[in-house]
């Protein structure tokens, strides 16, 4: 009888010492942080090269006529008036 208790508790015992993983809750989080801190590295790497190849957005000229309103808006008088 002493033998069996003796093998229950060295069983019972051993189990949580010798199967030793990793929590999935935690691998979960360090997948998922991976790929989110991939995405943003691999965003602003695309950025820098897209500010270096592309070439820069260009104004449209301000046509006379919505300068006229403009000027009008602000109470000045336009020239020739």
């Amino acid at each position: 009888m002493d033998h069996e208790g003796d093998f229950g508790d060295d069983r019972m015992g051993n189990v949580p010492q010798d199967v030793k993983g990793f929590n999935p809750g935690l691998i979960v989080l360090l997948l998922v942080g991976g790929l989110v801190l991939a995405f943003l590295i691999g965003n602003y790497f695309l950025y820098m090269y897209a500010q270096k190849t592309l070439p820069a957005k260009k104004k449209k000229p301000v046509s006379k006529k919505k300068m006229k309103k403009e000027r009008l808006k602000q109470g000045v008088s336009a020239p020739g008036e």
